[in-house]
């Protein structure tokens, strides 16, 4: 389907909320599969025509960003291909539908016979994910990481590290990374296996167990805590083993970060906004109330806590005592 920006044909395009509408009833036909604009070119325009509508060659176009495009494409499931330029005023932007099928959330594309606890294993669509090459996570990460002051930490814990990415961020920020003590959990088998295989120092120690049973290992205390995405996860009780975490392996001049998922997986993209159940769009409530059950529960333990993010809220907390 091609549809053009152009006032000689049968509409004329005067708002992003008439290309939404556009997109919105084109994208809705099973039989659509892509959508193409022409419009104003970003790098041409920019400087000249912001924020205005132009005519050019008597055609109305109106002008917006490539991050405008790149955002709407995300808001209707679609990708964005690499725009190719039509005119010396003009490129083509094409909009393709991502395969809603095609994420860990709604399956889970395991070899035959292997047990749900892999859900998240190397077999696994989830495997696919590489939170560190998205700069939305990874800069967010980062600076919780700079915050409660990483490199001054003994021992770290990870719950539900996976194959250790987190571990590998860490990693690339301290330079005494051979002289901290890690210690990182996960219920997929296959996954610590793997972490094992990237981390094979002395200093670390990688558990396949259920996190809901941490009193069966002898973990100890440790003065920096992360597990993101994980206490969010269904056969999960949240407040019940947040509140145990805290008060059984933390340290009272410990520090803390928590990340919350706001976004899904969709055939390979990040999409932004947490699914609620029952919901059929983003609905947040249920992250914002875990969010600010752990910031109070933490303040009155006596931790400064600060919150940053997009599609993964940090929560960082460190003692105050």
């Amino acid at each position: 389907m091609f549809l053009n920006m152009q006032i000689q044909y049968s509409f004329t395009i005067e708002s992003m909320q008439e290309i939404l509408a556009i997109l919105k009833r084109e994208l809705s036909n099973a039989n659509t599969n892509e959508v193409i604009f022409e419009v104003l070119n970003p790098d041409i325009c920019e400087h000249c025509y912001a924020g205005k509508k132009l005519d050019i060659d008597n055609k109305k176009f109106i002008y917006r960003s490539y991050k405008a495009w790149v955002d709407l494409s995300e808001i209707l499931y679609c990708k964005i291909t690499t725009p190719t330029i039509h005119k010396p005023h003009t490129v083509i932007l094409q909009f393709k539908k991502l395969d809603t099928t095609s994420s860990f959330h709604t399956k889970s594309t395991l070899v035959e016979n292997v047990n749900k606890d892999e859900k998240y294993g190397l077999d696994s669509e989830f495997s696919q994910i590489c939170k560190n090459e998205e700069p939305a996570f990874l800069e967010y990460y980062i600076r919780a990481l700079k915050n409660v002051n990483v490199s001054k930490r003994k021992r770290i814990l990870n719950l539900g590290i996976n194959s250790g990415d987190e571990f590998e961020v860490i990693r690339d920020l301290c330079d005494n990374f051979q002289e901290i003590e890690f210690v990182g959990i996960d219920i997929s088998k296959s996954a610590i296996e793997e972490a094992k295989r990237r981390f094979d120092s002395a200093n670390f120690t990688f558990y396949t167990h259920d996190i809901n049973k941490l009193q069966e290992l002898s973990l100890g205390d440790f003065d920096l805590i992360i597990t993101i995405g994980t206490l969010q996860s269904s056969g999960v009780e949240f407040k019940l083993l947040f509140n145990s975490i805290v008060q059984n392996y933390l340290k009272k001049d410990g520090a803390m970060i928590l990340g919350f998922p706001n976004c899904r997986w969709i055939d390979g993209e990040m999409i932004y906004g947490a699914k609620a159940p029952n919901y059929n769009f983003s609905e947040m409530t249920l992250l914002f109330k875990d969010v600010y059950y752990c910031k109070k529960y933490l303040q009155q333990k006596k931790f400064r806590v600060s919150i940053s993010g997009k599609t993964y809220p940090f929560l960082s907390a460190t003692s105050i005592r």
